[in-house]
């Protein structure tokens, strides 16, 4: 077997802009408060043009409520992260519980972004409407399945069809999704259906990542753990502060960090995985 080379010096000099000239969309980036927001900020300051999917009537209708400047103040805060002057950021709204919707928004946000789609990052999430085994029902079960994991099959499907039409094996494609904690420790007992629908995004990622490796499409999924969005306030705020070895709280922009490096091509070689960054949480 022959010897392989070490890289050469200048393969291992850190690009300040790694992302330069890729384009990616972040589903779920609807709110300042939120990850998605974050995920962003994070892609555009390594070069890339980003597409923000928002769905405000959901994050309208839970407590933390929306935006309170809306959709294009999102993307204006974003921009301010911009490092490449030339890279695009653009923002339009999509309900992904319809069939379809996923196939919809990704033809929308390549063609804003021109043409071609590289990374996506699959943030979207259903939130409330959801129980324990005794209180859940049918329509439950079937709304979290709707957002939470054929939204983002099929977004990966119409992103793998795109990508199919470029020649060769394009380097710089990338899908991340989003899971939770329900396979650690008790569960989610209380959030059934959300539970079962992130459960099932876990454990499609390595069929995922092999139906997509011949394009050099690496997939993982990520478990960021508690993670304050402005959700949760008072003594049950505190109580899981408590549970990290830091004292505090996740904030968006600790999972921000990991999918941005896992979108650079220094991550080019990890796919398939389900990673839990959760900063050591005891549960």
């Amino acid at each position: 077997m022959p010897a392989l080379e070490p890289p050469a010096p200048e393969a291992l000099r850190r690009d300040p802009l790694p992302l330069r000239g890729r384009t990616a969309l972040v589903t779920g980036a609807s709110r300042r408060g939120g990850i998605g927001y974050a995920v962003a900020r994070r892609l555009v300051a390594y070069g890339a043009s980003v597409y923000l999917h928002h769905h405000v009537p959901h994050d309208a209708g839970r407590p933390w409520g929306a935006d309170p400047d809306g959709p294009e103040a999102v993307a204006a805060a974003v921009r301010e992260a911009r490092a490449d002057p030339e890279a695009r950021v653009v923002h339009g709204p999509a309900d992904l519980s319809g069939a379809e919707a996923p196939a919809a928004l990704i033809a929308t946000a390549a063609e804003a972004l021109g043409g071609r789609l590289d990374i996506l990052v699959a943030n979207h999430a259903l939130s409330g409407q959801d129980g324990t085994l005794d209180t859940i029902d049918a329509a439950m079960l079937d709304a979290h399945w709707a957002v939470d994991t054929r939204s983002v099959i099929l977004l990966i499907q119409a992103y793998a069809r795109r990508r199919a039409t470029l020649p060769g094996r394009t380097p710089g494609g990338r899908v991340m999704m989003m899971t939770s904690g329900q396979d650690i420790a008790g569960g989610m007992p209380g959030e059934i259906a959300y539970g079962l629908a992130k459960g099932a995004i876990a454990s499609a990622t390595r069929s995922l990542a092999t139906s997509l490796a011949e394009q050099a499409v690496t997939v993982n999924t990520l478990n960021p753990g508690p993670v304050d969005t402005g959700y949760l306030t008072g003594a049950a705020y505190e109580e899981i502060a408590a549970m990290f070895p830091a004292g505090r709280w996740g904030m968006p922009d600790d999972p921000a960090r990991l999918i941005a490096w896992l979108a650079t091509d220094e991550a080019e070689w990890i796919t398939g995985q389900v990673i839990d960054s959760e900063g050591g949480l005891r549960r």
